[in-house]
């Protein structure tokens, strides 16, 4: 089976923006089962990349593989206020039965059992995540497109959700992309961090450390103060993680 029908790769992406080019020969693969972090500054493309791998956007030059079975898990829910959760997690299927309990499987699965009849307005910022993770993770994707999905979460929601994240993905395999500004969020859970920088591929680091990972492990400090350098920040010895 190619990595056409089961990870990522991606070629020579050129995508300009008017006058403006945004990627220019950016190439980056990710293959079955591999999650890998996207790092860049505000308006380095990192989005534009993952919406090319959704097929939400085009591109100008270039050549990409990925597979069918895609999702999307965005920063924001974007659930539909009017339908009930367990509707919004088939949002696009036919609302068969087997749909449905796949349905309340894949809420189990995310710890939200019995909240198929909620409302979204009902939910908190996690919960309603969650239930958008659930949505991505009934399709059985074999590539999963993570834009940010933490960003609006609260510091200890968004470890939670770090942590379920990174269980799911142990549990299905799918290849994974994170778009993120947060290199400690990176580093706890990639295998691979690429850093974006004026529109190629400017670095692609190897995350070796046993799971579950945290900042008192030997290379951590020294793998972080690199990628920040690379993204042009120059953190002072014994500064603060941000």
């Amino acid at each position: 089976m190619s990595i056409r029908d089961t990870g990522v790769r991606a070629s020579g992406i050129v995508k300009t923006f008017g006058d403006r080019t945004i990627l220019d020969g950016f190439s980056l693969d990710v293959q079955p089962g591999e999650f890998v972090a996207l790092l860049g500054a505000s308006g380095s493309g990192k989005t534009t990349f993952l919406r090319i791998l959704a097929g939400l956007e085009g591109y100008d030059a270039g050549e990409v593989h990925a597979p069918d079975a895609r999702t999307v898990v965005f920063q924001e829910p974007r659930l539909i206020a009017s339908k009930r959760v367990q509707d919004n997690v088939i949002l696009g299927q036919r609302a068969t039965r087997k749909n449905r309990e796949a349905a309340t499987a894949a809420l189990a699965e995310v710890s939200l059992a019995g909240r198929e009849r909620a409302w979204p307005t009902t939910l908190s910022g996690g919960e309603a995540q969650r239930v958008a993770l659930a949505r991505a993770l009934v399709r059985n994707p074999q590539l999963l497109l993570l834009d940010e999905p933490f960003a609006a979460l609260d510091a200890l929601t968004r470890l939670r959700m770090q942590a379920l994240v990174a269980e799911l993905c142990r549990k299905h395999r799918p290849a994974v992309l994170l778009v993120t500004h947060d290199i400690d969020e990176a580093i706890l859970l990639a295998d691979r961090i690429a850093v974006l920088r004026d529109g190629r591929l400017s670095i692609l680091e190897n995350v070796s450390f046993a799971q579950p990972r945290n900042p008192a492990q030997p290379g951590y400090t020294a793998l972080r103060t690199r990628l920040l350098e690379e993204l042009g920040v120059h953190e002072s010895v014994g500064a603060a993680h941000t």
